[in-house]
Parts: C-alpha cells; sequence; structure tokens
C-alpha cells in the first residue's frame, strides 16, 4: 500500500474530480494521501475531503499566499483543528524566495512560518514544509523552534549536506516527480544517498508530473512511478520503498491502522 504524503486533491484542477482520483490511486494500490492546505479556501476543502476514506488533511498557509485576509481566516481554522481528528499536520508552510527579493517581505514570511511552528508545538502536529530558494533560512528557524512532532521537507530540492542537517533536526524528506526527470541530477543523488528510514513520497499533484507524463496534470495513482524510479536508482525492489515510505507517513503522520474515517 503505498502513501502519497502531499497530493493538492484541494487544487482547482483536481477538486472538481476528487472522487475518481481517489478511486484511480485506490486502483494502482495508494490508500492513503494526505492532503496540505495553502490558503484558506484550500484549508476549507481539506476539511471536506477528509470525510473520504485515506484521505488525512494538513491546515497552513503557504508563504506565496500570505495576505491578511488569509491570516486571519487561517488561525481562525487553527483554533478549530481539535474537532478534526484527521487533520494530522500544519501546513504546508515555509519559505519561497523564488520570486521574492524584497527583505521586508521574506521578512514578513519567516515571521508567520515562526507562528505557525509555534501552533504546530501547541498542537503536538508535525509541519510540512515548503522551502524553495531559502534552505539557510529555514534551516536556521527550524533548528532555533525545534518541533516537538518533527516533520518533512515537502517535495526537497536542496543538496546532501543540507539533507543530512535536516534530518539531524528530526526531519523527514519527500521526493517527488523531479526524481523521475532525466536532467534531475540531483533529486536521483539524494535518492540515491538517503537512508529509507527518511524518506517519504509525494506526487505534489496537480504539480511536478513524473515522467513519462510531463506536460499533463499530475494525480495521486502517479506516485508509484515515482517509487519505482527510487527503487531502480537504489537497485533494490520497489516493495521495499512501498514498505518503508508507507510506514514511515503513518508514523510521522501517527496514523494508526485501525483509522478510517
Amino acid at each position: 500500500m503505498y502513501f502519497d504524503s502531499h497530493c493538492h486533491l484541494n487544487s482547482e484542477e483536481l477538486y472538481p474530480s476528487y472522487g475518481v482520483l481517489i478511486q484511480e490511486a485506490r486502483n494502482e494500490n495508494v490508500h492513503l494521501i494526505m492532503v496540505p492546505g495553502y490558503d484558506y479556501l484550500s484549508c476549507e476543502k481539506v476539511l471536506q475531503l477528509i470525510k473520504n476514506e485515506g484521505i488525512y488533511g494538513a491546515i497552513g498557509l503557504q508563504p506565496e499566499e500570505i495576505t491578511n485576509d488569509n491570516l486571519k481566516k487561517i488561525y481562525d481554522l487553527f483554533s478549530q483543528i481539535k474537532s478534526y481528528k484527521k487533520i494530522k499536520a500544519i501546513g504546508e508552510i515555509g519559505l519561497d524566495y523564488y520570486m521574492e527579493k524584497d527583505e521586508r517581505k521574506k521578512q514578513i514570511q519567516r515571521q508567520v512560518f515562526i507562528e505557525q511552528i509555534k501552533i504546530a508545538n501547541e498542537l503536538n502536529l508535525p509541519i510540512i514544509v515548503h522551502c524553495r530558494d531559502a534552505f539557510e533560512d529555514t534551516y536556521n528557524i527550524l533548528k532555533e523552534n525545534p518541533l516537538k512532532a518533527g516533520g518533512v521537507m515537502h517535495c526537497y530540492s536542496g543538496s546532501i549536506e543540507m539533507m543530512k542537517k535536516f534530518i539531524n533536526l528530526g526531519f523527514y524528506i519527500s521526493l517527488g516527480g523531479p526524481v523521475t526527470f532525466k536532467n534531475a541530477r540531483v533529486a536521483k543523488e539524494i535518492a540515491h544517498a538517503i537512508d529509507l528510514n527518511y524518506l517519504l513520497i509525494e506526487t505534489d499533484a496537480p504539480y511536478l508530473t513524473p515522467h513519462p507524463y510531463r506536460g499533463t496534470i499530475n494525480k495521486p495513482s502517479r506516485v508509484v512511478l515515482i517509487a519505482q524510479e527510487i527503487a531502480n536508482i537504489k537497485n533494490i525492489d520497489i516493495k521495499i520503498i512501498e514498505k518503508k515510505t508507507t510506514e514511515n507517513a503513518k508514523r510521522l503522520f501517527k496514523i494508526d491502522d485501525e483509522e478510517k474515517n
């Protein structure tokens, strides 16, 4: 059984047909899916999606979506999290400097990230970290604000050296579609180097569609392609990737075998 540890069934592209996509995933032995929020509307959809068997959720505000309106409404949702037993994390949260050059806005990102880490610790929940072009600042914040329940570096794109530093802080490393890309040297190096005890897999659907479907909308059933590529890189049976990544995700998100709805 596979666990897609990061899939946006709450996105505009996937939400209208989420029922079909969940069934397609089950047909490929993908029975567990984590759906993270990124703004208020997407978090509201998370609360609807977790009514489905095998679907779990996270509530959080992504750095690119920081607005006064989103902040107020997201914090209202945080106060309700204890009412939803299938909300298993705070996320996705973090830093994104890819398009952001304004230092004042970067500081706001850092402030909101730290505030959401504090909420995760208050609720004893792990976090799902979005990090793009901001690895040093992300690492420093996580080091200075230790997580009680750990977390995962979603769709990791950093170096092997930085990967080891995040693992030492108690974080898992999640790999997605880019590991299947022919020119993705760094992602393949990470897949080769990582200890399976710290590995998760994800689609990040509808984004980052794995080879050979690049250019189309991604979906959770394709997490199997990511598992197969990592198995090829490590020269091990795909069943080992399937078993270890599912065990790791269930451990991180505290998902009980008996928990269904």
